[in-house]
């Protein structure tokens, strides 16, 4: 059976998102522009999904939210429930280390307004299901936002009718894999309060019972 790789930092795939990061790379040449590489411990049994990298977060620095308002909410809860040495990423190359936990994209490189195609997130999704095979069993899958979440089960072969998004919402998916459902820390959510720092901790707390 032909193995796919989990990540290809040369993959130029999606016409469109290769075009546009040639295009953000000329007006910022000190930008990132490539698919953005998961970030943390390659054998966690924490995984988060986020939708794409923004344009001047993980596309500027190559890791994933990295750099932008996303990243705030994120990392700070990550270090409260013991699965990041620092609060705050700061950089690519600071000495952030993730523990038992790792953060990846349901599309890898930079969309135009962030809203990547579907036809681009279908084409993506073969490097997050070969990512996701690795997990170990009963490892929890956190997605943040619907985006993730329809993702991950199309990495499965689920159908969307049986695991609906909802926050805070939990589904068992094959091999024992547990995959909880999060409103995304985007700036927009997290200044609307649609997400608040108590609703996140509530979702982590439950990945902590879980694992």
């Amino acid at each position: 059976m032909l193995t796919r790789p989990v990540f290809d930092i040369g993959c130029r795939q999606c016409a469109r998102l290769a075009t546009f990061l040639d295009d953000v790379k000329v007006k910022n040449p000190t930008y990132f522009c490539k698919p953005v590489p998961p970030f943390g411990d390659s054998n966690a049994r924490l995984i988060i999904i986020g939708l794409a990298p923004g344009m001047h977060g993980a596309n500027r620095t190559g890791r994933p939210f990295t750099g932008d308002h996303a990243g705030i909410l994120l990392y700070e809860t990550l270090h409260k429930y013991g699965f990041a040495t620092k609060p705050q990423s700061i950089s690519a190359d600071d000495d952030l280390q993730l523990n038992n936990c790792r953060i990846t994209n349901a599309v890898k490189c930079l969309p135009p307004e962030n809203k990547p195609l579907p036809v681009e997130i279908v084409t993506c999704n073969q490097f997050l299901a070969a990512e996701l095979q690795q997990l170990a069993p009963n490892s929890v899958i956190l997605a943040l936002g619907n985006v993730a979440h329809l993702a991950v089960l199309k990495a499965f072969g689920l159908q969307i009718k049986d695991c609906k998004f909802g926050h805070a919402a939990q589904h068992i998916l094959p091999n024992g894999l547990i995959l909880v459902d999060s409103y995304h820390c985007s700036r927009y959510n997290t200044q609307t309060k649609r997400l608040t720092e108590a609703m996140f901790h509530a979702v982590f707390e439950i990945i902590k019972a879980e694992l």
